[in-house]
């Protein structure tokens, strides 16, 4: 192929361009400090200086300064620039005010690097000097500026606004259609990366102003090519990272002689060539699924429309301008579609990764749980009990898993609770009632109250929102809020779905009477299904009760405390009739309207939390009538009914939705049109059985469980890369990683070692980036992480991907953490067994590994991650028992003052482990130092604090020091 020579022309460019900024930079600011001099006063002026006559010498010297400041802002604008194109990464940043400056800056630079720079990033050449500036300054997107409301009608659009996105709209479209006629009159082209020549390298804006004639189409050559491996194994994950030799399929109305049509046909290139150009046509299609370069082509046009759409449908009921959309919010969304795409092959459940606080609920109390089963199964025998390793899911189990913990947002779920919670703490402060809230929504990070009257002007630092019955809550003013001891305002608010960029979530307890659902009975199941779990499981609610009829015995293992399943309908009657008489006689009792008066009152943390009923399938008329009776006063007592419905009309119904079978949940009367919110039975199954496995209650199928990854500790089983966890974070065997990157690397490296049986790309990029990042980061962190990591000697990569697509690691890459468990199981259910002199070393091995709390040197703000794990309690457990165990392998032998040091090199990292203290107070009772037993026992008094001793560590004193009281009453 022949390489691209710079011309005549390019050199006279360039040199006007140096004689220019040469003018600019170094000719005007001497010109003014020689002829003109310093314009400015030598000294403070005075007010007599006012009062001064104006003369053509102060009209002269105003002007020398406003030259000098021009000048000072073009220098800004070279130097941004410069910076720019030499670094060949990014977009250059912005010169505030500086905008045909900056422009003109840009194009001296361009054209002085032209003929010898890197050239990454260059712009249009000096034959488009002469347009406009504020051209190239189009709004992408629409702004809409309606609040989002249940009952709000659709907004019109500023006609600027309009024309603007019409235009681009027209455009794209246009441009989409004639790449796609293009691409069909031709055959695929391919060009091959060259090498440098000079300083000079090949970029694809370059590419792209040659073949295209516009530099700023190179996104479509980085989307045809984005994954595809290359001739050298690598692939193409940043626009600015391209090397020599690689091969880029090009649009189909590109022109040029260096571009190659058919390698058979090219005789001027290379066998060689020709045939890596035939192997890499041949994965053209992987990451779209079908469709040449022409469709590829116009696709990537229609990438640009779409965007433009999608900022058209903000004109709809509820819009929101893409201005206001928070960083974290845009990018989850991002990485959310890209990764849908490029994970095909191994996705993960959609229901979940679009339904963020149903996810952060279910990971909660996933944990909780699983927590709970460590804690419970701590107090059995000392080894070889179940507990310390869950059970590691699999199939769907852990496809769900992997969805909970990309598409949760446990901190959109603080935001919420901690803003509702304020707002009750400060409507008590001022003596007012709770308003009643038929929905929220939650905008791009705001959150809209909709209030089902006017209650006046909202406490600080709410405001109004479009009129009386909104109240609003920037996101900016709710992180400001703390913690308060205040209960929960609303906690019968569950998301429904989302429009347009809008969350809404209905007050099932503020509806005054039924809310009916029609549609399917699968789809209705759907919604059903994630309205229970989301309810059961949220963290907005203190305490509530859901009664779920008919359906849902199964979804009753996510919180037993809050489900209670009813068989029929005639049963339903009869709970509610009694509660109902039950919660009137109580409000009439304490003397309140409604449950929300008693919601800010003395008592509450003690009443009036929510009954939400839920009847998937539709009761008969007579049934009917007696729930719209029942119903008809439910609001005001906190008890919320959702009904199913076969034909859309039920009696009593104040509310009715329907949900279709495409997932849109629609309410005609309330002016809604939802994506709706869905929990499929396949889901409904796989997070039901991830709660069943976690049960504390449920009994064991054997003694212990195996650890998910053991490591040879025989000295042939030396590994090659060592990471210390247990402890402040260390890495042997690899270098340090150079620029900011390392920390990321550190971090993802974290991670895998936590999860031997292997994490999900979408996990790990979920991990380090909570507000999301695109396709291509993710995948370029994964190829340097890959490269660090290396190979093993027979050419393995110690980065790998089992057969579902989950990163792992090979066996060659251990962490201490791998270690300590690893010695734990051979000294209690391995070769320590029928060995006591074995268990006592393997033991004394493990326990010297134990340097202090898991990752404890991590930088603040990062490993977020780790809240969802569990982790932080299995080592503490892990640590206690192998110091219980090493202790009673030195008891065996009255060796006190050694089982002593193991106990007190235990409780260094689990201090709270009740049964270390225990087995510490046996081992120092039998040394018959009863002064150094008390001196314990004090110990243990102050850093029980004000709770006291626990009653079993109260009565093992009694028992071995009977007059402890009294002796450390007598010391102090």
């Amino acid at each position: 192929m022949r390489i691209r020579r710079r011309s005549f022309g390019d050199f006279v460019k360039a040199f006007f361009a140096f004689v220019a900024l040469a003018v600019l930079l170094v000719g005007v600011p001497g010109a003014l400090a020689t002829q003109i001099g310093w314009p400015l006063p030598d000294g403070v002026p005075s007010f007599d200086w006012l009062q001064q006559e104006i003369t053509v010498h102060t009209f002269l010297n105003i002007l020398t300064v406003i030259v000098w400041l021009a000048w000072a802002q073009f220098t800004a604008c070279v130097l941004v620039e410069m910076k720019a194109a030499l670094s060949g990464v990014g977009v250059p940043g912005r010169v505030p005010g500086a905008g045909p400056s900056q422009l003109l800056a840009r194009q001296l630079v361009a054209a002085l690097l032209l003929v010898g720079a890197t050239a990454a990033s260059f712009t249009p050449g000096l034959s488009q000097l002469g347009n406009s500036y504020d051209a190239n300054q189009k709004p992408t997107v629409a702004a809409a500026q309606a609040t989002p409301g249940l009952f709000a009608q659709q907004q019109e659009q500023a006609s600027g606004a309009a024309a603007a996105l019409a235009e681009q709209a027209s455009h794209a479209a246009a441009h989409a259609d004639a790449g796609g006629s293009t691409a069909k009159q031709g055959d695929t082209k391919y060009y091959r990366i060259q090498p440098p020549e000079g300083r000079h390298h090949d970029s694809l804006w370059e590419i792209a102003q040659r073949h295209l004639g516009d530099g700023r189409r190179y996104k479509e050559i980085f989307e045809l090519n984005k994954d595809r491996v290359q001739p050298d194994g690598s692939k193409l994950s940043e626009a600015s990272l391209i090397r020599p030799g690689w091969i880029m399929e090009m649009p189909g109305d590109a022109r040029g002689g260096d571009l190659v049509e058919m390698p058979d046909e090219a005789p001027n290139v290379s066998p060689d060539v020709q045939q890596q150009i035939g192997d890499y046509a041949q994965t053209g299609d992987h990451a779209q699924g079908g469709g040449g370069s022409g469709a590829q082509s116009g696709g990537g046009s229609g990438a640009q429309g779409g965007g433009h759409e999608h900022a058209g449908g903000g004109a709809t009921q509820v819009s929101v301008p893409d201005q206001q959309r928070p960083a974290h919010a845009t990018g989850h969304q991002q990485a959310t579609a890209v990764g849908a795409e490029s994970d095909s092959s191994f996705g993960l459940p959609e229901a979940l990764l679009t339904a963020p606080l149903l996810a952060a609920g279910l990971l909660g109390a996933l944990g909780r749980r699983r927590r709970q089963a460590l804690w419970q199964s701590a107090f059995g025998a000392v080894g070889g009990r179940r507990g310390m390793e869950p059970p590691t899911p699999s199939g769907d189990a852990q496809d769900v898993q992997d969805a909970l913990l990309v598409g949760a947002d446990p901190e959109g779920v603080r935001l919420l609770d901690r803003s509702l919670r304020g707002l009750a703490a400060s409507l008590a402060e001022e003596s007012r009632a709770l308003p009643v809230v038929y929905a929220a929504w939650l905008s791009n990070g705001d959150l809209h109250l909709q209030l089902a009257q006017p209650a006046g002007k909202p406490p600080a630092p709410w405001q109004q929102g479009q009129d009386q019955t909104f109240w609003m809550l920037s996101r900016t003013d709710a992180e400001r809020y703390e913690d308060v001891d205040t209960a929960a305002p609303y906690p019968g608010l569950v998301s429904l779905g989302t429009m347009d960029d809008s969350r809404l979530l209905l007050n099932l307890e503020a509806v005054p009477g039924i809310v009916s659902l029609s549609g399917r009975e699968a789809d209705r199941a759907a919604v059903f299904a994630s309205v229970a779990a989301e309810l059961a499981t949220n963290g907005w609610s203190d305490r509530m009760t859901i009664t779920l009829v008919g359906f849902g015995e199964d979804l009753t293992p996510l919180a037993p405390n809050r489900i209670r399943h009813l068989e029929d309908v005639e049963a339903l009657v009869e709970t509610m009739e009694a509660e109902t008489r039950q919660r009137r006689g109580a409000l009439g009792a304490a003397g309140h309207d409604s449950v929300l008066t008693g919601r800010t009152g003395p008592a509450q943390h003690t009443r009036w939390a929510p009954h939400l009923v839920l009847l998937a399938a539709q009761p008969s008329a007579e049934d009917a009538v007696t729930l719209a009776e029942l119903a008809a006063d439910a609001s005001r007592l906190g008890i919320g009914y959702l009904v199913g419905t076969e034909t859309g009309d039920l009696p009593g119904a104040a509310w009715e939705m329907e949900i279709t079978g495409e997932g849109k949940l629609l309410a005609p009367l309330l002016g809604l049109e939802l994506d709706a919110q869905l929990l499929p039975v396949a889901q409904q199954r796989a997070v039901v059985e991830l709660f069943v496995e976690a049960d504390p209650e449920r009994e064991s199928d054997g003694p212990a469980t195996t650890p998910p990854f053991l490591v040879d500790i025989s000295e042939q089983g030396r590994p090659a890369v060592y990471a210390r966890l247990v402890g402040p974070y260390e890495i042997i065997g690899l270098d340090t990683p150079d620029g900011e990157r390392s920390a990321l690397l550190h971090e993802a490296l974290a991670l895998l070692l936590l999860h031997r049986e292997g994490v999900h790309p979408r996990v790990l990029s979920s991990a380090l980036w909570p507000r999301g990042v695109t396709d291509d980061v993710r995948s370029a962190l994964l190829d340097r992480l890959r490269i660090w990591l290396g190979t093993d000697p027979d050419g393995t990569p110690r980065l790998g991907r089992d057969a579902s697509g989950r990163l792992t690691l090979a066996k060659t890459v251990v962490s201490d953490l791998d270690v300590l468990r690893s010695l734990y199981h051979e000294a209690t259910q391995g070769k320590g067994v029928d060995s006591r002199a074995v268990r006592g070393r393997l033991l004394t091995d493990a326990l010297v590994l134990v340097r202090g709390p898991l990752l404890a040197d991590r930088p603040e703000g990062r490993y977020r991650w780790l809240t969802h794990e569990i982790v932080d309690a299995q080592l503490p457990l892990l640590v206690a028992d192998t110091g219980l165990a090493l202790c009673e392998f030195h008891m065996e032998k009255n060796r006190a003052e050694k089982a002593i040091e193991a106990l007190q090199a235990a409780l260094r990292t689990a201090p709270a482990d009740e049964r270390l203290w225990h087995e510490l107070l046996r081992a120092t009772h039998s040394t018959g130092d009863s002064e150094r037993l008390t001196e314990l026992a004090t110990d243990l008094i102050g850093r029980s604090g004000a709770r006291g001793l626990p009653p079993r560590t109260e009565a093992l004193l009694d028992e071995l020091l009977p007059t402890w009281r009294d002796a450390i009453a007598a010391t102090g």
